[in-house]
């Protein structure tokens, strides 16, 4: 008799698929670091050498400091703001129940679904009939909105977990709406206004296509890469930047979902 081939069933031919995703996914990620240490301007094999001469090369730029600083501003302040809006539209949602809640909640999703094309465009011809123009500030307004659906999942997502009990027992001890909301819901959803946060401000700090239709001689930092692209010389440089970038982000991620999951404890 001669033996049979080993089949693969369903769970293996997952696991493959799911590695040969991861590969194709990563891949192109985990070079960008490699090369970043690389001692040539190409990025090719075999490598040259190891150096950390692209990292020493931005220190000291001005034009990367500014790209930074303007990233930072914007950053912060959308974040800021498309948490307050998004805890505010989540809460209404949550212990609302009235129809109005529910649509605005529905629409602050909505950005996550449109084309940031179409999204930019948008938003480019809207700053310039409020007289804005492309500039920091709309940039801010740009990014509350494509801030504004991840904030609003966080925070519902953790005001569903919220037993409704709670709210009510503050009411009937005499507490008004805003005091619960104040002293009750959200010391409860400390953790997810942090994580909501995070991931707005990661999500402005990674922006590109909206900052591009609204920076005016501004530039973030997404936009000051692109312009480096431009300069073959520079690409050793701007995969230093993005090692760099892409360390921060991690960290900035994983922090924001360690505090989602430890306010969902």
């Amino acid at each position: 008799m001669t033996a049979r081939a080993p089949r693969l069933d369903a769970g293996g031919l997952l696991w493959i698929y799911v590695t040969a995703y991861l590969v194709f996914l990563y891949l192109p990620v985990c070079l960008i670091p490699l090369f970043s240490f690389n001692d040539a301007v190409q990025a090719s094999f075999p490598l040259k050498g190891f150096t950390l001469g692209w990292y020493k090369a931005l220190i000291g730029n001005e034009a990367l400091a500014a790209a930074v600083a303007n990233s930072l501003i914007v950053g912060l302040t959308s974040a800021f703001l498309a948490t307050l809006c998004g805890g505010a539209i989540a809460y209404m949602d949550v212990f609302g129940q009235s129809v109005f809640a529910n649509l605005v909640s529905a629409i602050a999703r909505l950005p996550i679904l449109i084309p940031g094309v179409i999204l930019g465009i948008s938003l480019l011809i809207l700053v310039n009939l409020a007289g804005l123009g492309p500039s920091l500030t709309a940039m801010v307004a740009g990014h509350v909105l494509a801030g504004l659906p991840t904030t609003v999942m966080v925070m519902r997502s953790r005001f569903q977990n919220i037993p409704r009990s709670i709210p009510e027992a503050a009411e009937d001890l005499g507490a008004r709406e805003f005091l619960v909301l104040w002293k009750v819901m959200l010391p409860l959803s400390a953790s997810a206004i942090g994580s909501a946060f995070m991931l707005a401000f990661l999500t402005s700090f990674d922006e590109f296509i909206i900052a591009f239709f609204l920076a005016g001689s501004d530039q973030t930092l997404p936009l000051f890469i692109w312009s480096q692209l431009r300069f073959p010389k520079s690409l050793p440089m701007v995969m230093a930047l993005g090692s760099v970038i892409l360390a921060v982000s991690i960290a900035i991620a994983a922090a924001a979902e360690l505090l989602r999951r430890r306010g969902q404890t």
